[in-house]
């Protein structure tokens, strides 16, 4: 069956993702007609699963969905009596991954209070930063995050989760979930974007966007199924790697997690690839996600032979666009998903989830990221804000019920970002082509050489496919005649010793003369990289420091 018609079958009228139009924020658009309106109606609906565990620590620790329902309760009553937390109230949590994170999280959200997703690696300037953007009025955070918030603590009430936790789930056993009304529309988390190149903003979704993405989230598994059905795998446990700070932990595994009946195991602490390998086989784990960083360093480690791959029933990506290498060396790994493994677009900004590509479309085109996914509007527009026609690169602007409300005390770079109609714009350039949608560059990554766009992306995937490279991230560097000249920063694997002019030969092969790197940098150390496996650009190229903690 072809996308087409797996489309048609999914929204039929009275299927689970049968479409409606309504106003959403004065903006009539496109909305699963059959969804949840909090979530809080998700967490009460996960009753059904029982003892069926929901999430699974590395440290052993594992609640079921019915007592983490329970815990939920309990916690959301002490943040109310204890604390006084209402509605519209905010919440920071400054944590490592932990089953806390989790509890308040869903305790917070079911109060129609606000989670503040703050970063775990974030140093003092950050999280001053935070606090004073967010202004929440209590601070969970764990005892290495602790020692940071000396300065702060004059803020807001601070609650740590190794000393303090415990007795708000004693507080009060047996309560049932709160039952202040939450519209669809109110504010439930804050995510902060990414910061690769500066100053992180704080991005305001609402519980509408939320059951939206999880949504859309069960759409992509409905229609890979018809499309490209499972080999035999059996889904078990799903590998959640992600930091709980950025949208793939916090509402991908641990909101989409729970609507699915899904159990989710979280491995703590910094990223181990023995470690995690050891935890796939304790906990019968069939499905891993994660950033291209991941992925690589699972699929490499020798210790992948002790797993039967052919068990899995999924290997994604997400926080990072999927490259060619990647899915060659998932394929190598697991040949039972070499058509099997897709890759989704989207942003804190835009709810999470603009378009998905099927595994035939990344083969066709590496920067494809698939047909919008349904409710999502996309418009290519020039610099002047006019519509561009199929094939032509320009920026990217989506409308979907899962935008996100605005940037929290932002008001210019809400100005900057939202057209009338509520249009978001991603920063992204690309074009659209017989319905698909193709990523070029960050906007801000664009190198301009002698009037040329050069679009590093289309670089890095053709370098990383060189077999001494492990890692490579391409940027501009000033340039008195040409405006900008290329530069590519490799990293080698630990036994390759590559020659720069080698890497430009590789490169030519695929690619125009002036896309070519002038200038190749070979390093030892690792990529600087974020929290969710993006390379913070700003510092190779000098123009910032990195100022992230790794714990």
């Amino acid at each position: 069956m072809n996308v087409e018609e797996a489309d048609l079958r999914l929204q039929a009228p009275g299927s689970p993702f049968e479409l409606a139009r309504e106003e959403v924020l004065g903006v009539s658009m496109q909305v699963y007609k059959n969804r949840a309106r909090s979530l809080r109606e998700l967490l009460a609906a996960s009753e059904v699963h029982g003892d069926k565990d929901y999430i699974v620590f590395s440290d052993g620790r594992r609640w079921s969905f019915r007592a983490h329902l329970a815990d939920v309760a309990s916690v959301a009553a002490a943040l109310r009596d204890r604390y006084g937390i209402g509605h519209g109230d905010a919440v920071a949590i400054l944590s490592a991954n932990t089953p806390e994170w989790i509890l308040t999280y869903w305790a917070t959200v079911s109060l129609g209070a606000v989670v503040i997703a703050m970063n775990g690696w974030w140093a003092e300037e950050e999280i001053e930063y935070g606090l004073d953007l967010s202004k929440p009025k209590l601070l969970f955070a764990d005892r290495k995050r602790m020692e940071r918030l000396d300065g702060f603590r004059d803020r807001c009430r601070i609650v740590g989760f190794e000393d303090e936790f415990d007795s708000l789930l004693r507080h009060a056993p047996g309560a049932p979930l709160p039952t202040t009304p939450i519209a669809e529309d109110d504010p439930c988390l804050l995510l902060f974007t990414s910061g690769t190149t500066g100053r992180p903003k704080g991005a305001l979704v609402s519980h509408r966007t939320l059951v939206a993405f999880t949504m859309s989230s069960f759409y992509i598994g409905a229609r890979r199924a018809l499309v490209e059905p499972a080999t035999g795998a059996t889904p078990g446990a799903l590998l959640a790697a992600f930091p709980l700070f950025h949208l793939s932990g916090s509402m991908g595994s641990t909101t989409a997690g729970l609507a699915a009946g899904s159990t989710t195991v979280w491995p703590m602490g910094r990223f181990d690839p023995a470690k995690t390998i050891e935890l796939t086989l304790r906990e019968g784990i069939t499905s891993w996600s994660g950033a291209t960083t991941h992925l690589f360093r699972l699929v490499d480690h020798p210790d992948i032979e002790k797993v039967d791959t052919k068990r899995f029933a999924q290997v994604g990506v997400g926080g990072s666009a999927t490259t060619p290498e990647l899915v060659r060396c998932v394929a190598e790994r697991f040949p039972h998903l070499e058509n099997a493994m897709g890759s989704g677009y989207g942003s804190s900004e835009t709810g999470g989830l603009v378009s998905y590509a099927h595994g035939f479309m990344l083969r066709e085109k590496a920067n494809c990221v698939g047909p919008p996914l349904p409710t999502v509007e996309i418009a290519i527009l020039d610099d002047d804000g006019r519509p561009l026609p199929d094939g032509e690169n320009g920026h990217i602007w989506v409308r979907s019920p899962m935008v996100m409300l605005e940037y929290l005390n932002n008001p210019k770079a809400n100005a900057e970002s939202f057209r009338p109609g509520r249009w978001v714009d991603t920063g992204d350039l690309g074009h659209m082509r017989a319905g698909r949608l193709h990523i070029e560059s960050r906007l801000r990554d664009m190198i301009i050489r002698g009037g040329e766009n050069v679009y590093p992306a289309e670089i890095e995937n053709q370098i990383e496919l060189h077999p001494d490279v492990a890692e490579v991230a391409v940027h501009g560097i000033p340039d008195r005649e040409l405006g900008q000249r290329v530069k590519a920063v490799v990293v080698p694997h630990p036994d390759a010793n590559p020659d720069p002019e080698a890497i430009r030969a590789f490169a030519a092969r695929k690619l125009a003369y002036y896309k070519v790197p002038e200038v190749v940098e070979i390093r030892r150390e690792p990529l600087p990289r974020n929290a969710t496996g993006k390379v913070m650009k700003h510092v190779l190229s000098g123009e910032g420091q990195n100022t992230f903690v790794e714990d």
